[in-house]
């Protein structure tokens, strides 16, 4: 499991007095620790690994806009702090899709469904989600669905 992972990297970073990596790891964990009482009131269950990456991607994609607007912002030891947090998230992400593999997805997915234009983004969209959704940044996805479906 993710979590448990996590907290023996939480631990061996202390052994290694790593601080940096040992700030992101709490970092993480506290943001799960906070989506666990958010869905201590939902009825239906939550799948643990799916869960904590959800939290991992949603922080990645934080950190991403968070380096771009410290590099147009001219701070770039802010952005350097930040790149460093994200290689940490990244180490606990499963292995992202290529581009080329994405658009395979997509054209696969266009056919079982037979979309063929911009009405069935939504479609093609949540059908891409469900099949490959911890291994996509949505975002860039959705630029590439949006190019194959017009």
């Amino acid at each position: 499991m993710l979590r448990d992972d996590l907290k023996s990297a939480q631990i061996d970073a202390m052994k290694a007095k790593d601080k940096e990596r040992l700030n992101a790891v709490r970092l993480i964990l506290a943001k799960i620790k906070d989506r666990d009482i958010e869905l201590r009131t939902s009825d239906k269950p939550v799948d643990d690994d799916a869960m904590v990456i959800e939290v991992l991607q949603k922080m990645a994609k934080q950190r991403r806009e968070s380096i771009e607007m410290y590099r147009q912002g001219g701070r770039e030891e802010l952005a350097a702090a930040e790149e460093a947090e994200m290689k940490v998230i990244e180490e606990f992400l499963p292995q992202q899709m290529s581009e080329e593999d994405t658009k395979a997805a997509i054209e696969a997915i266009k056919t079982e469904l037979g979309a063929t234009g911009m009405k069935d983004m939504g479609r093609v969209m949540a059908e891409l989600k469900a099949r490959h959704g911890a291994q996509l940044d949505m975002s860039k996805a959705s630029g590439l669905v949006k190019a194959s479906l017009s």
